[in-house]
């Protein structure tokens, strides 16, 4: 039996997902992947994955393009297309791949309710909970219950372990810390400068804070590392699956709800979750020992990324209880034996 996931982005969403692959493989289905070219550094030579199928971005989106992808998918034969999205674009990849069975989320848990149209088997949520178990969930009409399933297929990549190891060769082992201040909305994120204060602290317990960035956020990290008097380094250029080697080397990573923050996690590093509009209990952290710091607006739960009754409420997080949180993240670490300093 043969299924196409479709989750298109972003890099969190997908992080979510692969769980779901782990459990199709587990029930012995062999399975492909619709994703957009962004997010594909993922799931590129992923051993769970017959085959990784690209769908054209809105940026970069041809009708040419689109064409080639349709017959792409329908030359696979697939049993069962999963649309995990719950997006007009998702859920029409779905039906176009030529799979005579279309799986997707009912109308109230749709992004894009309206799109229920294009859907053949509607799945019903049974309950609220973390979206790695919604996820889980679109599986049982294929008669797989895996709820609770925590198992992230994110095979090492040689290259990006060559490249860290490099990268990281002068920073200094046991104390390393990642601070990603970026990747999100911007009121999702904890101020630069709030990084930095943070960074001087976590220095004068003798850890050592990396301050990660992706493309664009090379200004962001460097105010982080201003802030800092000199306690934090900037991280080299990375690509997610360089984070990806730089999160399983850290002793903890300090993030907002992103995409690094999701990486980190599903490998297993402690984290120091820092939220504001949106719900942890959603997307955060699954870990017991991980520690989630949160300012609730009133608007909560928010995925706006414009609002203005959460605007700035991310500045109401003090550097001391963050500070406080990594220390405890850290003991909790110590005291199972792994990951202390």
């Amino acid at each position: 039996m043969k299924a196409l996931l479709v989750r298109l982005s972003s890099i969190g969403d997908v992080v979510h997902t692969l769980p779901a692959l782990a459990a199709l493989h587990r029930h012995g289905w062999e399975a492909d992947w619709l994703v957009e070219p962004a997010s594909r550094v993922l799931l590129d030579g992923n051993p769970l994955l017959a085959q990784v199928v690209v769908a054209p971005s809105r940026k970069g989106f041809g009708w040419g393009k689109a064409l080639t992808t349709v017959r792409t998918l329908r030359a696979q034969r697939y049993d069962v297309a999963l649309d995990f999205q719950g997006l007009w674009k998702s859920a029409a990849w779905a039906r176009l791949s030529g799979a005579p069975r279309v799986v997707g989320w009912e109308r109230g848990s749709r992004r894009d309710p309206a799109s229920l149209l294009l859907i053949g088997e509607p799945v019903e949520r049974r309950g609220g909970g973390h979206v790695i178990d919604k996820n889980l969930e679109l599986l049982r009409p294929l008669g797989i219950e895996a709820a609770g399933l925590r198992e992230f297929p994110l095979p090492p990549s040689a290259e990006a372990v060559a490249r860290v190891d490099a990268g990281l060769a002068g920073v200094g082992g046991d104390g390393l810390v990642v601070l990603n201040p970026g990747g999100g909305w911007a009121s999702k994120l904890w101020p630069a400068e709030r990084f930095g204060e943070l960074a001087k602290g976590l220095r004068a317990l003798g850890l050592r804070p990396l301050v990660t960035w992706g493309p664009g956020e090379e200004g962001l990290a460097d105010r982080v590392v201003a802030a800092s008097a000199g306690a934090a380094l900037r991280s080299f250029a990375t690509t997610l699956l360089d984070f990806v080697e730089i999160a399983r080397r850290a002793r903890l990573v300090i993030a907002a709800d992103t995409g690094p923050l999701h990486l980190a996690c599903a490998v297993g590093t402690p984290v120091v979750a820092l939220f504001g509009p949106t719900e942890p209990a959603r997307n955060g952290p699954f870990a017991h020992a991980d520690v989630v710091i949160r300012k609730m607006p009133a608007c909560a739960p928010c995925y706006s990324r414009t609002c203005a009754r959460h605007a700035g409420i991310m500045s109401g997080i003090a550097v001391a209880e963050v500070l406080a949180a990594a220390g405890r993240r850290l003991g909790a670490a110590r005291e199972r034996g792994s990951r202390a300093f």
